[in-house]
C-alpha cells in the first residue's frame, strides 16, 4: 500500500491509503504502485486517479503542480481546477 497525500494552497484535499495513483506527469501520464523508486516530477492540467483500500475509484481534477514518491510515500502539491469530484 501507499500513503497518499494531496495538498493545495487552499489545504489538504486528501490523505489516505492507496493500492495505486496515476498522475499527469509533465512527459507523460504515470502510474505509482507500491515499491516505486524515488521520484519528483512535474504535473499539468488532468486528473489524478487513485484506487483507496477498500478497491473504490476516486479522483482529483488539477491545473498543474508536482509530486513526490519516496518510500512509498506519494505527496502531491497541486493547483487544483475550479470544480472536484
Amino acid at each position: 500500500m501507499l500513503r497518499l497525500v494531496v495538498l493545495s494552497p487552499s489545504g489538504e484535499l486528501c490523505r489516505t491509503t492507496v493500492r495505486k495513483v496515476s498522475f499527469p506527469g509533465e512527459i507523460g501520464a504515470f502510474t505509482v504502485l507500491p515499491g516505486h523508486a524515488p521520484l519528483v516530477s512535474g504535473l499539468l492540467s488532468g486528473r489524478i486517479s487513485y484506487t483507496d483500500s477498500d478497491g473504490a475509484e476516486h479522483g482529483i481534477s488539477i491545473a498543474g503542480g508536482f509530486v513526490r514518491i519516496w518510500r512509498n510515500e506519494v505527496e502531491a502539491c497541486v493547483e487544483v481546477m475550479a470544480s472536484n469530484s
